[in-house]
């Protein structure tokens, strides 16, 4: 019986897919690493007690007849340092790691590398992919190819990928295990991530936050491809995808379960811009301008109050670098939308 259930163990574990322990991408392999490292370190302690454990308890047993009795014995300093220095060592082994491994993997931060032992190519431009997590579906947008899909994330492989991240109504969490680790997508901000694909292949995408009843189905399609398919995909979609406007946007924007794959040949100017400071819909003030509004309206009321020189009228709004990590939705100004509800290219 013991062997038939480990058996069938066996069976249902050779089902699954361990992503996580196996990237395709630079910056999840560095992740996996440090996983690796940390459990490692972890280990240093955790099988030593184990085996003590046993130890102890087969050399001090009841039936053991050269057991030592010490009734007496309250301390010992070599005890205390094995016990005390181990650990410690291991705490700050783990800082080390932890501290370094923070700053060399911040999504923020540009890469530097492709793979292992290979840099960046000088003056090398990286894919500028801008990702809407909606209800119940990703939104990718190519602005400098003027394309968009839907559910379908398409990357050339050993090419730097730029990712600019926000999401409509719910917090969510943009995670490609094989490419990278989990980041926030928030309403009205924006977060970034710097990353790169190393293999061609197929994958799958999550959102890693419930945000109700579709979120089992939040999935989208992480596909590498050489730079050639790549070239040739962006060209299949614009022969064959449809426009998406503000219109199209809206509509899209309404929750949806198990939406396929949906491709748009051409995308309204500016309408990532437009999602992050919420006013896609027809009048609907943005918020870099109601910031602006406000920060006019508060430099007034310190002027009246003596507070302010008189030449101040108005308090510049905030515009942090594309690399501060405390990035607000105003990253650039908005131009207000054109009559017509016809979707254009981005240059």
């Amino acid at each position: 019986m013991r062997t038939l259930l480990a058996t069938g163990a066996l069976a249902l574990l050779s089902g699954c897919d361990m992503v996580v322990m196996n990237p395709t991408g630079d910056i999840a392999l560095q992740q996996r690493n440090l996983i690796l490292t940390a459990v490692g370190l972890m280990l240093l302690i955790i099988v030593p007690v184990m085996v003590l454990t046993v130890l102890f308890a087969w050399r001090y047993r009841r039936g053991n007849p050269n057991k030592v009795y010490d009734p007496s014995f309250d301390h010992s300093t070599t005890l205390e340092l094995i016990i005390w220095s181990g650990p410690l060592l291991i705490i700050i082994a783990l800082s080390l790691v932890t501290w370094t491994s923070t700053h060399l993997l911040d999504p923020f931060r540009p890469l530097e590398r492709i793979a292992p032992g290979r840099p960046v190519p000088a003056n090398t431009k990286p894919l500028e992919v801008q990702v809407v997590a909606l209800d119940w579906k990703w939104l990718f947008i190519y602005p400098e190819h003027g394309v968009a899909s839907v559910n379908e994330l398409a990357v050339p492989v050993d090419v730097p990928v730029h990712f600019s991240i926000t999401s409509t109504s719910q917090f969510n969490t943009f995670y490609a295990p094989t490419l990278a680790g989990m980041i926030y997508a928030m309403p009205g901000m924006k977060s970034e991530l710097n990353a790169v694909l190393n293999k061609p292949g197929d994958s799958w995408g999550y959102s890693g936050n419930y945000t109700g009843r579709g979120y089992s189905d939040m999935r989208f399609q992480l596909r590498g491809m050489s730079q050639a398919d790549f070239t040739s995909w962006v060209a299949g979609v614009k022969k064959g995808g449809g426009a998406l406007n503000a219109a199209d946007y809206l509509k899209l924007e309404v929750p949806s379960e198990k939406v396929p794959v949906i491709r748009y040949a051409a995308v309204q100017s500016q309408l990532f811009d437009r999602v992050l400071n919420q006013c896609v819909a027809p009048g609907k003030p943005c918020m870099v301008d109601v910031m602006a509004q406000d920060s006019a309206r508060s430099a007034e009321s310190l002027r009246r109050l003596g507070h302010a020189p008189a030449s101040d009228t108005a308090m510049p709004v905030p515009r942090p670098s594309p690399g501060d990590p405390h990035n607000h939705p105003m990253s650039s100004p908005v131009r207000p939308l054109a009559p017509s509800a016809s979707a254009t290219t981005n240059p």
